[in-house]
């Protein structure tokens, strides 16, 4: 597997204690829509259960209903989707809430 933060700080770099956003709009997100996946799954592991994390992705990929909504299901998470827009830079938003186990 490749580094996918090859020189780069990545999104995030310890568990979230509280709701937080992923921006994964940056240059390198907008150039290459693998990295932006990779992030957003690493994104909702580091999401504490019983909060949820604002996947913020480039618009230049399209809806992440198409590239990134099977790969953030996949993860060994009990988690929940929500579409919740475009954001005003073009963007969209995707809020993924991280469950306990028991849900």
């Amino acid at each position: 597997m490749t580094n996918t933060y090859a020189d780069r700080e990545p999104v995030t770099r310890r568990e979230h204690d509280e709701p937080w956003v992923a921006d994964l709009e940056a240059d390198e997100h907008a150039a290459d829509q693998v990295l932006t996946v990779a992030e957003a799954v690493d994104a909702v592991e580091q999401t504490r259960a019983g909060r949820f994390v604002d996947l913020v992705t480039h618009e230049r990929h399209g809806h992440p209903s198409s590239y990134l909504y099977e790969n953030v299901v996949s993860v060994d998470r009990s988690v929940d989707l929500s579409d919740e827009g475009r954001c005003s830079c073009g963007g969209y938003v995707t809020r993924v809430a991280v469950h306990h186990r028991d849900k």
